[in-house]
């Protein structure tokens, strides 16, 4: 705690630590997005904060700023973008068929 009565702001950045933590964050965002827009470059803002932004905005080809309002709660990244990241962060969306209801 910081001061009496306050707790330290949750960010959930701190706690990704692996590729199979970060795999888990996009695959559970990809399923929100069909309710939640947003919950894609949400997940991929995480990512980034989660490590060197200023390397990532080289790779992806941005500025470090325009890298974070674009994966910020309020960015709307284009589809060119949201590739880019993950490319840069060395991970890659699939689509598999799903399993058919009975």
């Amino acid at each position: 705690m910081t001061e009496e009565g306050e707790y330290p702001i949750f960010d959930a950045a701190d706690y990704i630590s692996s590729t199979d933590d970060a795999a888990i964050l996009l695959t559970t965002a990809l399923e929100d997005s069909a309710e939640d827009a947003g919950a894609l470059p949400a997940a991929l803002g995480i990512l980034a904060r989660s490590g060197n932004m200023s390397e990532l905005a080289r790779r992806v080809g941005m500025s470090r700023d325009g890298l974070y309002r674009a994966l910020s709660a309020d960015g709307n990244p284009t589809w060119s973008t949201v590739l880019r990241v993950t490319q840069a962060l060395n991970l890659r969306l699939e689509v598999h068929q799903g399993m058919e209801s009975a």
